[in-house]
């Protein structure tokens, strides 16, 4: 107790840290309890309220976080200024209706309700994308620690502010390209140690990625290449998933588990779909 009271005053009270504290707590709280509301409407819980509607409409709880980090953010916004204000419990606020939009990240991803389909995980990636990013923060991490060598990050001259600018906008630029050969995991910490984002933004996208998508789609090579690339490194990771469930549900088999594996590995690491070629202009459409 007497570590965690120190940490708390010297890495979080004197640093002015405790908001983005309260903001992490009022996040895993929220999405804990909107996590275990829904399992239990799931599981049709006759004492639990089940699901809101108004009228044949759903109401998704992405609703209500949306309204709570509208007021929340706007009670944050109006009480800066002033420098008084309960920015603490209003950041908490903050963090559970994050927590209630990214839960259903999925859905305002594809579109559509994907809340216990495979696609739904989504959802999960992105509250630990936030979860890891809010803790390194906390932690004191920042993506623009490089700029503090010969204290540039605060060197208030013309000359200072371009160079924060830029390695901003480069940091900003090459975590993008990374995140969008979908190596989440790699994206975000390399924005906080920028040699991860450097190989991550040379090296081959995953297949089903959407740099896959717009590069690879007509070059067959490249696509096989990050498809036997893709494999090579998520053969093992499979494997041991499989074990332990075989491993809790009975007796592992090891050929259960290599078959299990190639099945899906098959299913899962296939190339990203050709994006739809535009319509020539002048072209006649077909009603």
């Amino acid at each position: 107790m007497a570590a965690i009271r120190r940490w708390l005053d010297d890495s979080v009270m004197a640093q002015g840290r405790l908001p983005l504290l309260c903001f992490l707590l009022g996040f895993i709280v929220g999405f804990l309890l909107i996590r275990l509301s829904v399992r239990l409407i799931r599981k049709r819980v006759r004492w639990w309220p089940g699901n809101l509607r108004a009228g044949d409409v759903h109401i998704h709880h992405m609703v209500f976080g949306v309204v709570l980090v509208l007021l929340s953010g706007i009670g944050l916004v109006a009480s800066y200024g002033s420098g008084v204000g309960p920015f603490s419990a209003l950041a908490a606020a903050f963090g559970v209706g994050a927590a209630l939009v990214l839960d259903e990240f999925a859905l305002i991803y594809y579109l559509r309700d994907v809340y216990w389909e495979e696609q739904g995980r989504t959802s999960v990636d992105a509250v630990f994308v936030a979860l890891a990013v809010t803790g390194l923060l906390l932690l004191g991490f920042h993506p623009l620690w490089l700029l503090e060598v010969n204290d540039i990050r605060y060197d208030g001259s013309e000359l200072g502010r371009v160079l924060l600018a830029l390695f901003a906008i480069g940091n900003l630029a090459l975590a993008a390209i990374v995140i969008a050969k979908g190596k989440i995991w790699t994206g975000l910490f390399g924005m906080f140690f920028l040699p991860l984002l450097v190989v991550g933004a040379l090296r081959l996208s995953r297949p089903g990625a959407p740099w896959a998508r717009w590069r690879y789609a007509g070059r067959a090579k490249l696509m096989q290449r990050a498809i036997r690339r893709e494999r090579r490194y998520r053969r093992p990771v499979i494997r041991a998933k499989i074990f332990v469930q075989d491993l809790i549900a009975g007796s592992p088999d090891v050929a259960h588990v290599r078959r299990a594996t190639e099945e899906e590995l098959a299913r899962r690491v296939v190339p990203a779909p050709a994006p739809p070629h535009p319509l020539r202009v002048g072209r006649k459409v077909a009603d």
